[in-house]
């Protein structure tokens, strides 16, 4: 009997302690950069161009304007992405946007959402690309698994942008 009231005594602090990430890390934050051997107006086509995404987004599938112009502050669209086998959809709106500059938009899904800021400048005689990015879950479980992920979430934004760099640096197309 003492076994069990032990165990479930180490399992109510576990999941305090899980709970309590959540409570103490709600929102997750980083920063990535690239930079490309390509001219500032290529590259941003390259990042906007749909038929380019599956090759630099993991699991992309499509993109289905909701509402507004694609590609236009106010735009709404849900974004198709193959997550292991199964249909993941995300909410996209954007925000901001300012040609061969920056492009905000929010993403929303059930499990949580995040702002996300793309900007787009010569440095050091480069194209260099610098995203931010905040998660926030919904709801405290999510909170918690989303501060547990933090590092992982921001690998595949890297992941992402060095896919990025790759089909910009491969690119052939005239824009």
């Amino acid at each position: 009997m003492k076994i069990v009231k032990y165990t479930l005594g180490i399992i109510a602090g576990l999941v305090i302690i899980f709970l309590a990430l959540g409570l103490i890390t709600p929102e997750v934050s980083y920063e990535c950069e690239i930079s490309v051997d390509k001219p500032l107006p290529e590259a941003w086509a390259v990042a906007q161009d749909e038929d380019k995404m599956s090759e630099w987004l993991v699991g992309f599938q499509k993109i289905e304007a909701v509402s507004g112009t694609p590609g236009t502050v106010g735009a709404v669209s849900d974004v198709y992405f193959n997550n292991e086998g199964e249909e993941m959809v995300i909410r996209e709106t954007i925000i901001s946007l300012v040609h061969n500059k920056s492009m905000n938009m929010s993403f929303n899904t059930d499990f949580m959402d995040m702002d996300y800021s793309l900007s787009i400048a010569i440095v050091g005689g480069k194209t260099t690309f610098t995203s931010q990015t905040t998660t926030v879950g919904n709801g405290i479980m999510a909170k918690s698994i989303m501060a547990m992920m933090s590092g992982s979430i921001k690998a595949q934004e890297d992941s992402n942008l060095s896919l990025l760099k790759a089909t910009i640096e491969k690119n052939t197309k005239v824009y």
